[in-house]
C-alpha cells in the first residue's frame, strides 16, 4: 500500500448500495446501464460472489471510496470487472489499489489469467490496465459498450 489513508477491505453484504452506486454513477455518466448492468449491481452475491468470485471495496479515510469484482469464468481465468472509483476519490491510486488487491487474489487462486472488457474512452483506465501489466487481445462481443477487451498473463508475472 503506497497511501495509508487507502484500505483494502473483502466485500460484505452490506456493501451492495455502495457497490451499486459506484458502477451506476460511472456507468450513466459515459454510457447506459444494460440490462445485465442492472442484474449484477443489485444481486451481486448471486452474480459474482456464488459462482466463485470476489469484490473488493476500497476504503479512503475509513470511507467507502470504490470497488472492484474478480468474477470467475472457466478454471484459472476471472474477468476484472465493476471497477469504479466515487468521482470525489478519484486520483488518489484508489483505482490502483483495488486493482493489485484483486491481482493478487487472483494470483492466490491460481488463476492463470485475468481479462476485462472496456472501453477506450475510458482514457484513465485503459492507461492504469496497461501499466498493470494488461495488454490487448482480440474483442468479443460480451457488452455492447465495450471496444477493447484485454487481458494479463498470470504465469508471467
Amino acid at each position: 500500500m503506497e497511501n495509508p489513508a487507502i484500505k483494502v477491505i473483502s466485500y460484505q453484504v452490506g456493501h451492495q448500495p455502495w457497490f451499486e452506486k459506484f458502477n451506476r454513477d460511472w456507468i450513466e455518466k459515459f454510457f447506459w446501464m444494460e440490462p445485465v448492468d442492472f442484474e449484477v449491481l443489485q444481486n451481486p452475491d448471486e452474480h459474482i460472489i456464488s459462482s466463485g468470485g470476489f469484490i473488493f471495496m476500497g476504503l479512503y479515510d475509513n470511507e467507502l471510496a470504490g470497488t472492484v469484482a474478480l468474477k470467475y469464468v472457466s478454471p484459472g481465468i476471472y474477468e476484472f470487472t465493476k471497477m469504479a472509483v466515487d468521482e470525489k476519490f478519484q486520483g488518489k491510486k484508489i483505482g490502483k489499489e483495488l486493482s493489485v488487491a484483486a491481482i493478487s487474489k487472483a494470483k492466490l487462486l491460481q488463476a492463470k489469467k485475468i481479462v476485462l472488457y472496456s472501453n477506450t474512452k475510458l482514457i484513465s483506465a485503459i492507461a492504469l490496465y496497461r501499466k498493470l501489466g494488461f495488454v490487448e487481445i482480440d474483442l468479443d462481443g460480451t457488452y455492447k459498450r465495450s471496444d477493447i477487451k484485454m487481458e494479463l498473463l498470470l504465469s508471467q508475472q
